[in-house]
């Protein structure tokens, strides 16, 4: 078995919504059927006994190892605790050849499970050991270290619940919700809308009680000390007993709590000095440690912090209770549990020894040891949620405490007795005010009940009714797919949202050009979604990003399918048929928002058929509305567009939009078919994007098929008193498309420049010039750069294949070099002639064009 291309496929995908890994896994001839592999599934469930069933009861179908392949990396993900569920082996044309297709949750965690699946199978094949318990911790290490933790997970899930997007910016807690202008972000907890100021006030815990006690909030007396002997003399002032810690600390790093002699308060300032050089001495508050959440102007969540500690038994030493505690399974060693383990280190040592135990002493029965004066969870504390317990003038002290200092998400710490009575009436205070604050307490108290704290952050993000999206449109087909893209983004932008695109040329935001060269893929899309200044984004997705890594977002508000024909790149990456070409084409239908709309070409049938799989409802288009598909929609009352007396029509029950073709100047007064047919589509995408019919009839005028507003789609020149046409057709259907809108414009003799792509098949190459050659006079081919693996010569030498049959063209010259053909074609020109340019470098070719027709 060779596994190979493993692909992350990051979207909506053509095996399934879900995220996964894709690999191509070639077999031996033995490996396509395990039965033939002596005692091999035997020695692999010895290996791996959780493996589940290869194949469906009462099936008796050949098992290939890439299926086996297969399951293993499902089985091994799920066994280490990866919630996965989907996994796919599907066999090519290619004998022995299959693609593979897993689940994942966590990119690396699904790569790696790849690369054990396969370490497991070989050492079934070979007979030899596999340390599967390794395995399973390596990828629980792995998901524990890059997977969200419980606090950025909660409002993530909260998100999801609300139906808002969301995208990791890092392999951190950098998320962000939402998309284009409506997007906002949050770093753990902590949101895009707190100020730098506010945050770095929190850090100041001087300047944060300063502020707090102008504001009437109770907090203990103290000040900044530089040293030992300044640190006693500030334990003096303010009174002992004293709390000692770094200035602008976290997670409770460096405090010790309850100094009483000048030893304790020494020992302090070196364990604060180890985490920050400015050392902060204040009144100690006897009491319990209370956390309080606010998140905007609401308390949302309370839980009362209690140190680690354990409770003897009178059998086991303090050191055994410790690990006893540990093997609870809420607690591990970082912040991906609800729970931290309790470490044994030096604070718990000196700890121990102030209660007058060691780390080997056995504590009475009942005897409760704390180890750390401290109750952050981070060092093993427990929580006990008390939110419902807050007295209201508690709650108003933490708000005003988190307004003050201008924090939108705050852990206010609280040491008081209770917080079933005021702060004042029990001389407690608030002792810190913490940005970004941990939530597991929260979200998974030690005792008591979880709070809604993901759902309360999101809300104060977003407002009811706000899911964070813009309006996506998706556009896809053999042809037509850049011209359709640019006349959505038109009619978008004509309406007043200022929109982001993507094609074939580049990326655009608001008109301007962002990025350039083929951007149809994944990676230029999520680049628009993440700008901020998009309102909407239509997006040209062409065929090899949705296989290489799927969509780029979860679902559009309206998918387009301009048309099927008779294909395009087929026999590419076991794309082999059109009806294969139009399962993938149709991953954006299947992905369309249920309140959304697909846009099908009602005259392709294979186009027509999508309709089955698209969640949402349909509008059909096609320039004839007794289309047997047309009229059954239109009978329903369902949208439709189509040509009716030289006019575009909308029609929705027994309403009627009307828009003349002459106030259309893209389709030449309706006389170029596959225009007429990318004005419908866009029209309807317009139409169920919510766009007014005012700014649907202004944005149509408004578009001109110029070089600079759709370069290489029909551009039109004027040399010599002959026509000029620019275009960048480049298979089968789309010579067709353009041989009979030419057929409609007059012509003394007609003259045609072609070269072919080279990773087109053999027929398709030929095909184009077999149309060609009925057609036009005068035929150029060029060998251009765009050879694709081919011999120098194949891609010429197939051009003129087709054109032995021509019934028209009477002179061939074959070229080397596109401009040298351009220049050779229009050199030939006479007023009264027509010469379409079948152009490959674009703006490069039109360019050149442009520049001779100025100097003419």
């Amino acid at each position: 078995m060779e596994v190979s291309r493993i692909r992350a496929l990051r979207g909506p995908n053509l095996w399934s919504h879900h995220t996964a890994v894709e690999a191509i896994v070639a077999c031996s001839e033995a490996e396509c059927s395990i039965a033939s592999l002596i005692g091999f599934e035997d020695r692999l469930r010895a290996l791996f006994p959780e493996l589940s069933v290869l194949q469906p009861t009462g099936h008796n179908d050949a098992i290939p190892i890439a299926h086996v392949f297969e399951l293993t990396a499902l089985g091994l993900q799920a066994q280490a605790g990866c919630p996965v569920t989907f996994s796919r082996t599907t066999q090519t044309l290619e004998p022995g050849i299959f693609q593979v297709v897993v689940e994942y949750t966590e990119e690396s965690v699904g790569r790696l499970a790849l690369e054990l699946a396969e370490k497991l199978i070989a050492a079934a094949l070979n007979n030899e050991n596999f340390d599967l318990n390794a395995a399973l911790d390596q990828l629980r290490e792995l998901d524990e270290d890059i997977r969200l933790g419980p606090s950025t997970g909660a409002i993530v899930n909260a998100a999801l619940a609300r139906n808002i997007p969301y995208r990791r910016l890092t392999d951190g807690s950098l998320v962000v919700f939402g998309w284009g202008s409506r997007q906002r972000k949050i770093q753990a907890a902590e949101m895009d809308g707190t100020s730098a100021i506010a945050e770095a006030i929190a850090q100041d815990k001087e300047l944060t009680k300063k502020l707090l006690h102008a504001a009437g909030v109770p907090v203990p007396m103290g000040r900044s000390v530089t040293s030992p002997d300044d640190a006693w003399e500030a334990a003096l002032e303010v009174g002992l007993p004293v709390v000692i810690k770094p200035k602008d600390g976290n997670q409770g790093k460096g405090v010790t709590v309850n100094v009483t002699t000048r030893e304790q308060l020494e020992a302090g300032y070196h364990a604060a000095s180890e985490f920050r050089d400015d050392i902060l001495v204040e009144r100690f508050l006897p009491g319990n440690d209370f956390r309080l959440l606010v998140i905007g102007n609401k308390l949302i969540a309370a839980a009362r912090r209690d140190p680690p500690q354990v409770v003897g038994d009178g059998k086991q030493s303090v050191r055994q209770l410790v690990e006893q505690v540990n093997k609870d399974p809420r607690r591990g060693s970082g912040h991906s549990t609800s729970l931290t383990k309790i470490r044994f280190d030096d604070i718990a040592l000196a700890s121990l020894a102030k209660q007058g135990f060691e780390a080997d002493s056995i504590p009475p029965k009942g005897q409760r040891v704390v180890l750390r004066n401290n109750a952050n969870l981070s060092t093993g504390g427990a929580a006990t949620d008390v939110t419902d317990d807050v007295h209201p003038e508690v709650a108003a002290r933490a708000i005003a405490a988190a307004q003050m200092v201008g924090l939108d998400i705050c852990g206010v710490d609280l040491v008081c007795d209770s917080v079933l009575k005021p702060i004042e009436a029990q001389n407690g205070g608030i002792v810190e005010v913490n940005a970004a604050p941990g939530l597991r307490m929260h979200l998974s108290p030690s005792f008591g009940k979880g709070r809604a704290v993901g759902e309360a952050i999101i809300d104060a993000m977003f407002e009811d009714g706000d899911d964070g999206r813009i309006p996506i449109v998706a556009v896809t087909g053999t042809n037509g797919k850049t011209t359709t893209v640019r006349l959505i983004a038109h009619l978008m932008t004509a309406s007043g949202l200022r929109t982001g695109m993507t094609n074939t040329d580049g990326v655009y935001v608001e008109g301007r050009q962002i990025d350039s060269g083929d951007c149809s893929g994944p990676r230029s899309a999520r680049n628009v979604l993440s700008h901020p200044d998009v309102d909407a984004a239509v997006f040209e997705t062409a065929r090899g990003g949705v296989l290489r890594e799927g969509l780029a977002y979860d679902r559009c508000q309206v998918a387009v399918i301009t048309n099927i024909g008779s294909g395009d790149h087929l026999g590419l990456n076991y794309i082999t048929t059109v009806e294969d070409l139009a399962v993938l084409k149709r991953v954006i239908v299947q992905n369309v928002a249920d309140d959304g709309y697909a846009v099908l070409n009602a005259a392709d049938p294979i186009v027509a058929n999508m309709a089955a799989n698209c969640p949402s409802p349909v509008i059909f288009f096609a320039a004839d509305k007794q289309n047997a598909v047309m009229a059954a929609h239109r009978a329903q009352g369902k949208r439709t567009v189509y040509v009716d007396n030289g006019n575009l029509v909308a029609a929705e029950g027994k309403s009627r939009e009307c828009i003349p073709m002459t106030e259309i100047p893209i389709t030449r007064n309706g006389s170029i078919g596959f225009q007429v047919e990318n004005v419908m589509a866009s029209v309807a995408a317009a139409w169920a994007a919510g766009i007014s019919w005012e700014h649907i009839r202004e944005g149509l005028k408004t578009f001109a098929n110029e070089a600079d507003n759709a370069p290489g789609r029909f551009n039109v020149f004027n040399y010599r008193g002959a026509t000029l046409i620019a275009d960048y057709g480049h298979n089968p259907d789309a010579i067709l498309a353009l041989v009979k809108a030419v057929e409609t414009m007059p012509a003394n003799r007609r003259s045609v420049v072609i070269s072919g792509a080279g990773d087109r098949r053999d027929q398709d190459i030929r095909q184009q010039t077999e149309i060609l050659g009925n057609s036009f006079d005068d035929v150029v081919l060029y060998q251009d750069q765009c050879q694709r693996g081919r011999a120098d010569g194949e891609v010429v030498a197939l051009l003129r294949e087709g054109l032995k049959s021509a019934t028209k063209t009477t002179r061939i010259d074959e070229i080397n070099g596109e401009f040298v053909a351009i220049d050779l074609a229009m050199d030939r020109l006479n007023e009264g002639d027509l010469c379409l340019i079948l152009i490959d470098q674009v703006e490069e070719a039109l360019a050149h064009i442009a520049q001779r027709v100025a100097k003419d």
